[in-house]
């Protein structure tokens, strides 16, 4: 199972500036919060990344990589789900930073360097599947989500961000300013 993916899925009106918005979307839920933002992460471990996500990064499946999950909070709840894919090659060398961020942002890193280029944003529908489990709601519908790969020399890094239904909640009912 893989999430569905195109840049020309129609996302809902309240989620749509969330799933285009090519900025920062740490920076953005930072200010969304007002300030009371944080990550919380789920795993972070070296395995092979699931075929979707070589493929995305033009890497062979089974090549290991470091794949890390997190959740951001805004106002103490969840928010976004994050899965993050950092192949070997990209952590030796200049980004090996990258391999011990413990509870920090990922994005503030990537958006903060300035020889690191987003790609295209690719809309995604990520069935509850393949949700960590304790983010899975019996009978809910996929969740939208999209995904980049940001490059740095020859090398990508895949970031797939997952908005949760507070997150969706928010932003059609309460009017989050965009």
């Amino acid at each position: 199972m893989r999430p569905q993916c195109s840049q020309r899925l129609v996302p809902p009106p309240a989620l749509r500036s969330w799933l285009l918005d090519r900025g920062s979307l740490t920076r953005r839920l930072q200010r969304e919060s007002g300030g009371n933002f944080a990550v919380t992460v789920l795993n972070q471990r070296w395995c092979r990344p699931r075929l979707d996500e070589a493929q995305a990064l033009g890497i062979p499946p089974y090549r290991y990589a470091l794949v890390r999950e997190v959740i951001l909070h805004g106002r103490g709840e969840p928010w976004v789900y994050a899965r993050s894919v950092l192949p070997l090659s990209v952590l030796e060398g200049p980004l090996r930073f990258l391999r011990k961020l413990d509870n920090r942002p990922l994005g503030a890193l990537l958006f903060g360097n300035p020889a690191i280029r987003r790609g295209p944003v690719v809309l995604q529908r990520w069935p509850q599947a393949l949700l960590p489990v304790p983010l899975q709601q019996a009978g809910a519908a996929a969740l939208w989500g999209r995904y980049s790969v940001f490059r740095h020399g020859a090398g990508g890094i895949l970031v797939s961000e997952v908005f949760l239904p507070r997150l969706a909640y928010n932003a059609a009912h309460e009017q989050i300013p965009e």
